[in-house]
């Protein structure tokens, strides 16, 4: 049985539509054209079924993509590769960079990414002397994070390139608890010691649950 692309007239079609009128385009035809092939609607159709918007869309790991019958790899690369093209298209360049002077500034710009992530994300913010953002927040783990895999000095490299003068890092608790382990005050620790030697302060280490975080600096825990 053809597919519903084969079906269509060329000028129907999802490729031809987003060449020559992307403005009209739904966006099913607009994901189609980027997943390309000939069950492209099907897949496309079958995406926006299972994750609901693009929002959705831009939340999905590469697993859960690729749980889509049709998308591998590489399919999955580019509609991550759009989504978060148009995501950056969208903070003005012209604004200027976020002020951290709390951890609930941190945490607005961290939160809606990690909140709902299946595994556990490592992330870090990289500040110039006065606190503002430099640059994108920079995911460095995925996975379980403990000692033995979170390396510190993986963790600094990104600030010492940047020139940065201190960082924030942050992780989120998959089952939605932001409640600090024994762990996760360990890695603050060890953290706050090393940026101590490098002249790299680190302002605090947030973990992030469902809708609520926690701050170990305003606990007290790992920065004594």
């Amino acid at each position: 049985m053809p597919s519903l692309v084969e079906r269509l007239p060329l000028r129907e079609r999802p490729a031809w539509r987003v060449a020559y009128q992307v403005e009209g385009c739904s966006l099913v035809e607009l994901i189609a054209a980027l997943v390309g092939g000939d069950r492209q609607i099907e897949i496309a159709q079958a995406l926006i079924g299972r994750f609901g918007s693009l929002r959705g869309l831009l939340r999905a790991t590469p697993f859960e993509l690729q749980g889509v019958l049709g998308v591998g790899p590489s399919t999955g690369a580019r509609l991550r590769a759009a989504l978060e093209l148009g995501r950056r298209l969208g903070k003005s360049d012209e604004v200027a960079p976020p002020l951290i002077q709390s951890p609930d500034d941190a945490a607005n710009l961290v939160m809606n990414q990690m909140q709902h992530l299946e595994q556990e994300h490592l992330m870090l913010l990289l500040l110039d002397t006065r606190n503002r953002l430099i640059g994108e927040p920079v995911t460095l783990y995925h996975g379980s994070l403990n000692m033995s895999v979170v390396r510190i000095g993986e963790i600094f490299r990104p600030a010492l390139r940047a020139n940065a003068a201190a960082i924030l890092i942050a992780h989120n608790h998959p089952s939605g608890l932001p409640d600090p382990s024994p762990e996760d005050v360990a890695i603050t620790r060890a953290v706050v010691e090393a940026g101590r030697l490098l002249d790299v302060e680190c302002l605090d280490h947030l973990i992030i649950g469902r809708g609520r975080f926690v701050s170990l600096k305003s606990k007290g825990l790992g920065f004594n």
